[in-house]
């Protein structure tokens, strides 16, 4: 994945990845984190896209998974704030040109 280029961007994982970011407990319906069914509702993606996605978040230990059944998914701010800076999950995640932050805040 160059995200140099804006074509080959992940955008799928960008929209999981901000979204978890940018989640207040207020959005949740538990404080362990979201599940990935209202994930999906909240990204407008099929389940099994918004799981691989967490799943690659989570490889990168950007994301934590607490319980089995269902499982909660929470951002790790810790863990982001102490990526590589040169690594393209980072990079995607701090890219901000196109984004809409109106979508995640209301004032």
């Amino acid at each position: 994945m160059d995200i140099s280029n804006p074509q080959d961007e992940d955008k799928d994982l960008k929209s999981v990845g901000l979204e978890l970011m940018f989640l207040t407990p207020e959005k949740c319906n538990s404080e362990d984190g979201i599940t990935a069914v209202e994930l999906a509702k909240r990204v407008n993606l099929p389940l099994d896209i918004v799981k691989k996605k967490l799943n690659i978040l989570k490889e990168k230990d950007i994301v934590r998974v607490k319980g089995i059944n269902p499982k909660y998914w929470k951002f790790n701010e810790y863990n982001f704030q102490r990526m590589d800076e040169d690594d393209e999950t980072y990079m995607l995640l701090c890219s901000f040109d196109d984004v809409d932050f109106d979508k995640y805040f209301s004032y």
